[in-house]
């Protein structure tokens, strides 16, 4: 699903290499949308459990401002570094699973994932983490309870993200009912969340409402930059509402701002 425009992928952090656009389904982009956040770690008492937790937090601050900064291998060192201060740091595996997924590394970057989820199986941005992983590679029934669970979270910060990501996944999953239901608690929450519009967009093209479908498409548009699944999409829209001005001007634009993507010939393309 990284070619995909999925979830959300977690939170207010922006540490991702595509520059703040990934599913969100990702492979969340998923477009990468709304982005993995190291979620907050919490102080504790001064004793010296504490003061190795503290130092650990600070590794761990340490690892983001690195990966922020390009350099996977300083963001790995210091992230290993805050694991050996204090092993139940569950930040430091998430930064570790940035790092992994950026090398290309994807049964790392889930092992690392799986591993803050385990540490924190109450945190919000930390389930939307994992959930986005296994959406992301094809185990979109397992996402779901995650997703869920993640809202269960009284302090998570950003529940539309979850929401938009959940019903992404939900109708990947084959579960359209469920993942209208997801998409629209995500927009009452956040009118311009790019992932529930362009997946709205999708989900209102398969059941044949292709009026619904343009009005999500073109509110998808003016919310975020386009990627080329959305151009894609709003052409076969055009297409089925005959309007062959709009959707030449979509093709127009897909094939400049995206040279290298094939032309739709008229089915849906896969998101």
């Amino acid at each position: 699903m990284r070619s995909r425009e999925l979830l959300l992928l977690l939170g207010t952090l922006c540490l991702v290499a595509a520059g703040c656009s990934r599913l969100t389904f990702v492979k969340p982009k998923l477009e990468r949308g709304d982005y993995t956040r190291v979620a907050p770690e919490y102080t504790v008492r001064e004793d010296p459990q504490a003061r190795k937790r503290l130092a650990a937090l600070d590794r761990v601050a340490l690892a983001e401002d690195r990966l922020r900064a390009g350099d996977l291998d300083a963001a790995e060192a210091q992230a290993r570094a805050a694991i050996q201060a204090d092993a139940t740091v569950a930040g430091a595996h998430t930064v570790l699973a940035l790092v992994a997924d950026r090398r290309g590394d994807t049964a790392g970057a889930g092992r690392e994932y799986a591993r803050a989820a385990e540490l924190a199986p109450r945190r919000g941005s930390t389930l939307n983490n994992y959930a986005v992983w296994l959406c992301s590679n094809g185990r979109q029934a397992e996402s779901l309870p995650l997703f869920a669970q993640a809202l269960r979270d009284p302090g998570y910060d950003t529940p539309a993200v979850a929401l938009a990501n959940a019903g992404a996944c939900a109708l990947e999953a084959g579960r359209p009912v469920e993942a209208e239901r997801d998409l629209r608690r995500a927009l009452e929450l956040d009118p311009e969340n790019p992932v529930a519009l362009a997946t709205m967009a999708r989900l209102s093209f398969r059941q044949g409402d292709y009026l619904q479908a343009r009005a999500f498409s073109q509110r998808r548009l003016a919310a975020a930059p386009a990627s080329a699944q959305v151009l894609q999409l709003a052409s076969q829209i055009e297409q089925k509402l005959g309007d062959s001005a709009a959707m030449a001007g979509y093709v127009q634009r897909l094939r400049a701002e995206f040279p290298d993507t094939q032309t739709p010939r008229g089915d849906e393309s896969q998101q």
